[in-house]
């Protein structure tokens, strides 16, 4: 085909995997920026198969499937909407064809689900563990430490008492509204005044330790090669090739002059931002929470790859049975949007990169079209969301004063 089915990151990942399976550092290969983890897990590729990736990757996303099943049913959605939101990832062609294609997204997401389902059973040693390895794996969920911190809420989380989980039925018929208990009681104050509990100690440091474990062995083992690569690059990261992002076309203009590194940090700025916002706002609903940051965290990236997407879709499912939005016909409009802005903006893609057009400015603009079609979306969302903390409170106080 014109347009390859595998990822050129999938070449990449095994041409790694098999320099750490011959005693090498797998930074070796020119353009591996991810962690050790991966190239290890792909070294079956080197005398296996080479489809040996492919197939975890698939898998993975067959866990991501079965995961978003058990956090619905923790929550006691009814049977059909578990099944119709889990049918939204598993047959969703964008999500499969990631995986399929080689790349490494879906362990990510199943990963992020499998925190969720941590945290919604009291388990927090265990969620905090696989924190900690998954932001080494992948540095992205970092924007998630601190919606987590505050919903490890000491009301909720006690100890030897597992946190009673708010059913699907209790949220439905609630007016639409954004978290008013946080708004109006200022959970900045009320998150302040107790952020040193039990729960938020043992996560901080039971995933900082799993964090500077990982991060310091492979130091140890690749030096600063690694960690620039795999930690330090993604900070100031500047790519001059086309790609969804409206700093690109900025980026290519002025690749042959070195922006300084206030220039390569300020446009973390709007996404500090939004994030702040969005983490105040809906911190106790954490899986919504989740969802809106990450679309707001790709909507203003630096670099936007399709794969980016993979982040939210896999949240999508999750937060769709407290949407009250009709998928007739508000719902399809909004899948329309999203599918004609990305579909526009990869037409100027293809001509620029196989018709060798020089259509660079054109494509700059589907770039902010995509970027307005991503923030309407997301208000859209978030304006129908019908908000439900994830916990509701113990009433063992209540009977002990009643008797």
């Amino acid at each position: 085909m014109e347009v390859r089915y595998t990822d050129v990151d999938y070449l990449v990942f095994s041409d790694a995997a098999s320099l750490m399976a011959s005693g090498q550092s797998p930074y070796k290969r020119t353009t591996y920026r991810y962690s050790p983890l991966l190239a290890f897990l792909l070294i079956p590729n080197s005398f296996t198969s080479r489809c040996w990736g492919k197939f975890l990757f698939s898998a993975s996303d067959l866990f991501v499937g079965l995961f978003i099943r058990i956090i619905l049913k923790q929550r006691k959605v009814p049977d059909d909407l578990c099944t119709y939101s889990m049918l939204i990832w598993l047959f969703n062609p964008f999500t499969f064809t990631i995986g399929t294609r080689g790349n490494c997204e879906p362990i990510v997401c199943a990963m992020i689900l499998w925190i969720i389902i941590c945290l919604n059973n009291g388990n927090v040693v265990q969620a905090a563990f696989w924190y900690g390895l998954i932001v080494h794996f992948r540095i992205y969920p970092i924007i998630y430490a601190l919606p987590i911190i505050i919903f490890l809420d000491p009301r909720f989380f006690r100890s030897g008492t597992k946190p009673l989980l708010s059913d699907w039925t209790s949220d439905q018929g609630k007016a639409r509204q954004i978290n008013s208990e946080l708004t109006d009681k200022c959970v900045v104050c009320d998150a302040l005044k107790s952020t040193f509990t039990r729960s938020r100690i043992l996560f901080g440091l039971i995933s900082g330790t799993v964090f500077l474990l990982c991060t310091g062995f492979f130091f140890r083992l690749y030096g600063w090669e690694f960690l620039h690569e795999a930690l330090l690059y993604h900070l100031t990261r500047t790519d001059p090739r086309h790609n969804f992002s409206i700093y690109f076309y900025h980026i290519y203009l002025n690749y042959e002059r070195e922006l300084s590194v206030l220039e390569k940090l300020i446009s973390f700025l709007p996404q500090f931002i939004v994030q702040l916002v969005l983490i105040l706002c809906f911190a106790k609903d954490l899986v919504f929470c989740f969802f809106v940051q990450t679309v707001a965290f790709v909507a203003f990236n630096k670099v936007i790859t399709a794969q980016y997407f993979v982040w939210f879709f896999c949240l999508l499912p999750l937060i769709l049975p407290w949407s009250n939005m009709k998928l007739k016909w508000k719902g399809l409009c909004c899948i329309l949007l999203w599918m004609g802005a990305q579909t526009h903006w990869l037409l100027w893609g293809y001509l620029l990169e196989f018709k060798g057009k020089n259509i660079f400015l054109q494509l700059w603009m589907a770039s902010l079209l995509f970027l307005a079609a991503n923030t309407f979306i997301l208000i859209v969302l978030i304006r129908h969301h019908n908000y439900g903390p994830v916990f509701r409170q113990h009433t063992d106080l209540k009977t002990t004063k009643t008797t």
